[in-house]
């Protein structure tokens, strides 16, 4: 393949991509004359100098040399590593765009993948923008040219990390302790035996979770001891696998999170999934309870359940009613009906169960429910969705972390299973990058 030519050149950007980049078409005279490059920190109606970085057959890829016409959406990135990392690749869009240039990236899913469209666009949801993310994982790399090892996430390009010495969307008890984490880790004499640092965040501890690929030395484990007392984190170990992870020293620390609003708390352990966006997250429960609108003596499933995050507070909400959970990770399982205990909430079951395969013979499938609440993974639930009794069901609320799957499911849902959907809009669980969080509700088919 000849070399690519990285002679700077001109383009006028027409469109925003799902993964935030600028989309323009290579101009008259180009080689490639008119076909579709996407361009690294531009924004649709910018005229930007460029260097092109990749090419396909049927796209090229190029970074931004130069705004010379800004757009007025323009905004002055507040991390001094946009750009590089990888992490928030749309901090120069002003938030209010960026919200709604999500919205449409769901909707225009919605028609293009699934052929459906909701009657009523829901307003979007914001929270914090700013260290708001509570959980995440750092990448580690030494790099040996430059006597340093770095700790932070990928860049734009994923096969390097990212040089970072603070994050402004991490909470900030970690994010402006990024380069002190580095320095640690510098320090280690396993420091070539490190590949990743996961951070889960409490209200009350934040734990960190080292990953190490061979046993560590008395002095390291002193070092990363001594690291924790003195910056308030709670520190793992994790060897192995999952189950391999364990305190540094002594019994581990209760990692919780309250949600006043129903008056539970849930307890999790340091590699458990939780949402990332606390503030958010309350809010993504509130309105999904509002848009399900559960009646006294209702029956709900709640599919991909985790830890409770909705059955918990479902549960307190449905007053006489019932509230049964369904999780494909048996752990999560265990501690979700632990939470329940532990808040003494007595009307609820959890079940576990692979809900991308065969679901004949679970003893829940068949039980009758009124209501159905589920946010998958990013494959989606439509494996579930065709085998679950939607007869008699009242109404489906479907929260979303992939727009794509979200509009397959509500095709299905919509054009072979007759439910209309009756609402659909984003939610802002990370902002400054291009993920598109939703919230859709469907109804059943109209009798007669």
């Amino acid at each position: 393949m000849a070399r690519l030519d990285q002679t700077p050149k001109t383009v006028s950007i027409v469109d925003l991509s799902h993964d935030g980049r600028g989309v323009a078409r290579w101009p008259e005279g180009h080689a490639h004359a008119g076909k579709t490059v996407f361009v690294a920190g531009a924004l649709p109606g910018e005229t930007v100098s460029v260097q092109q970085t990749a090419r396909s057959r049927h796209f090229d890829e190029a970074k931004t040399l130069e705004v010379i016409a800004a757009s007025p959406d323009r905004v002055t990135p507040r991390c001094p590593h946009f750009g590089t990392c990888g992490g928030c690749v749309l901090q120069h869009l002003a938030e209010d765009r960026q919200i709604a240039y999500k919205q449409q990236v769901l909707l225009d899913n919605l028609q293009r993948i699934g052929h459906v469209a909701p009657a009523t666009v829901l307003p979007p949801l914001r929270g914090d923008s700013w260290g708001y993310r509570r959980k995440g994982r750092f990448s580690v790399r030494r790099v040996e040219k430059k006597d340093k090892t770095l700790v932070g996430f990928r860049e734009q390009d994923p096969r390097f990390v990212a040089d970072i010495a603070e994050c402004h969307v991490v909470v900030p008890q970690l994010g402006f302790k990024v380069a002190e984490l580095g320095a640690l880790v510098d320090g280690l004499d396993a420091r070539r035996d490190i590949p990743q640092i996961e951070f889960i965040a409490g209200d009350a501890r934040t734990a960190l979770v080292f990953r190490h690929l061979q046993p560590l030395s008395d002095a390291d484990k002193a070092r990363l001891e001594a690291f924790g007392a003195e910056h308030g984190f709670a520190i793992f170990l994790q060897p192995g696998g999952i189950d391999s992870v364990q305190p540094l020293s002594g019994e581990a620390p209760q990692l919780t999170f309250r949600m006043p609003q129903w008056d539970v708390e849930l307890l999790f352990r340091p590699l458990d999934f939780i949402q990332v966006n606390a503030k958010l997250n309350e809010a993504m429960i509130a309105r999904a309870l509002d848009l399900l609108d559960v009646r006294p003596g209702e029956r709900v499933l709640d599919l991909f359940c985790g830890l409770g995050n909705f059955t918990l507070p479902l549960a307190r909400a449905s007053g006489d009613g019932a509230v049964v959970g369904v999780e494909g990770d048996a752990g999560l399982v265990q501690r979700a009906r632990a939470n329940a205990e532990r808040n003494g909430l007595g009307n609820l079951q959890f079940f576990a169960a692979d809900l991308a395969q065969d679901l004949a013979g679970q003893p829940w499938l068949k039980a009758g429910f009124d209501k159905l609440l589920l946010d998958p993974a990013r494959s989606g639930a439509i494996e579930v969705l065709k085998q679950l009794p939607l007869k008699g069901l009242k109404r489906i609320v479907y929260v979303s972390c992939h727009p794509g799957s979200l509009a397959r499911d509500a095709g299905w849902l919509v054009n072979e299973a007759g439910w209309t959907l009756r609402e659909a809009g984003v939610m802002d669980m990370f902002p400054h990058t291009a993920h598109v969080e939703s919230i859709a509700v469907f109804d059943p088919p109209k009798k007669g």
